[in-house]
């Protein structure tokens, strides 16, 4: 047991003289977590919306207003006639546009009111997104008049950090792990020095162990500060156990660790080592975790 605790001490001492890993190990994950945090987002904001409004009774002032009132659009211009609107469309001074037929509120009864939206779709991902939250506002107004209220479970605020935060905290894990713990092996080799610790009397399952345990605990103290990050500079609350995230996300730092022990077994070099552990770790992880397409829209094999 002591020759084990001293081989750990030793990978201590040599992640802690090393001021580029330190950076990579300690610095990486603050800057990939705030960065990706507030860069990673579907929400639209500030949306230039015209509007094109003949009737112009109670009913389309409130639609109008609600979406003025959102954090989404803004309410820019209104129009008079369709060449109006055409020519701010060309001179790249509109987003959006809102168009009402006539006596709108009196075919809101009769089944006969028309909402139109019409969308620049230079840009289909921007557009779809545009057109779901001005279809959502518009269809709330209607329903309030007609039908109860929508209650939405979990993420009320319909934030995209909250569903993107997460994903990006176990990204940034597994690839910091992985990596690293694929690289210190690797560099033994490289060095020749791995020759001359399997011939020490420690058995050799010890000495990939004593390799991960600094790692391990290295990848804790990011835990607490992502987590740290995440609740206090991006806003997104802890709701659940505390505890179980914990136990979950060591659970899950274990097998990134593990993962990098397995590159670093079939690797010969660092640079292969990196490769294998930062771009064909990092696609799978990205597509296949539901951080951005669900998973009950893969299928079956996919999905296992």
């Amino acid at each position: 047991m002591k020759q084990f605790i001293a081989f750990v001490k030793k990978e201590f001492y040599h992640i802690f003289r090393d001021r580029r890993t330190m950076l990579i190990l300690l610095g990486m994950p603050v800057v990939q977590i705030i960065l990706f945090g507030f860069a990673i987002s579907t929400e639209v904001k500030n949306v230039r919306l015209a509007v094109l409004d003949p009737s112009n009774d109670v009913v389309t002032r409130k639609i109008i207003d609600r979406l003025d009132a959102s954090e989404y659009f803004t309410v820019t211009r209104r129009f008079h006639s369709p060449r109006e609107m055409e020519a701010a469309f060309l001179k790249n001074k509109i987003d959006m546009v809102v168009v009402f037929n006539e006596h709108f509120a009196d075919g809101l009864y009769c089944g006969d009111a028309r909402v139109q939206l019409i969308v620049d779709a230079t840009d289909p991902n921007m557009s779809t997104s545009q057109i779901n939250y001005a279809t959502g506002i518009v269809s709330a107004v209607g329903q309030e008049m007609i039908s109860p209220g929508i209650k939405l479970l979990y993420n009320p605020q319909m934030k995209s950090a909250y569903n993107f935060v997460p994903g990006v905290m176990g990204l940034i894990l597994m690839l910091i792990c992985a990596m690293m713990t694929s690289i210190s092996i690797v560099r033994e080799k490289e060095t020749g020095t791995m020759e001359v610790l399997l011939v020490s009397p420690v058995k050799p399952l010890f000495i990939i162990l004593a390799k991960a345990v600094p790692y391990f605990v290295l990848s804790f103290v990011n835990l607490v500060t992502i987590l740290l990050l995440s609740v206090f500079v991006l806003d997104v609350p802890v709701v659940g156990s505390l505890f179980w995230l914990v136990v979950v996300s060591l659970l899950f730092i274990f097998v990134s660790l593990s993962l990098g022990l397995l590159i670093s077994s079939v690797t010969r070099t660092q640079v292969a080592a990196m490769l294998a552990s930062g771009m064909i770790l990092m696609m799978p992880t990205m597509v296949l975790s539901s951080m951005i397409f669900p998973v009950e829209s893969m299928p079956l094999i996919l999905q296992l």
